[in-house]
């Protein structure tokens, strides 16, 4: 059985989507849902740890997480997202030099824009080879303020 959930993040709401054991989806959306109760215990440590990430307590989440969907390909480059230490940036060309396909900047790009599981693997973290701050499905604002939180709160 899945559960979804919504939640008020400083920079919009958020849906989760969790199966009984693991966060499967949380992407930006419109909905806010207020009422929720009785929530899963999987449901609760994802609200939790996102609750500890926008305080700036928390630096690493250990939410169990399982794909629902994404080639191989792309499973592959969003477990290499979750290397990108918090605080950190690093290039397209640097995500595809560390799965082993220099030439592949083109399709961790296309990769990064179809990450099921926004913040937790940190999609944000990534950025043009000059440093700007390109592409996010959030937005740029949203990824700036990521960003920007992620900076404030390293220590």
């Amino acid at each position: 059985m899945k559960t979804t959930y919504y939640y008020n993040s400083p920079i919009g709401p958020l849906k989760l989507i969790c199966s009984q054991d693991a966060l499967e989806s949380l992407s930006f959306t419109e909905k806010l849902n207020e009422n929720q109760k009785n929530l899963p215990k999987i449901v609760s440590t994802c609200k939790e740890q996102l609750d500890d990430y926008f305080s700036g307590k928390l630096k690493d989440f250990d939410i169990p997480i399982h794909f629902t969907c994404g080639t191989p390909f792309q499973q592959h480059t969003w477990m290499a997202l979750q290397n990108i230490g918090y605080g950190e940036t690093k290039s397209y060309k640097d995500i595809a030099t560390c799965i082993g396909n220099s030439k592949a900047v083109r399709a961790v790009g296309g990769a990064n824009n179809k990450n099921p599981i926004v913040i937790v693997i940190p999609c944000h973290r990534v950025v043009g080879s000059t440093g700007k701050l390109v592409g996010f499905a959030g937005g740029l604002d949203k990824k700036e303020w990521l960003l920007t939180h992620e900076k404030g709160n390293e220590k």
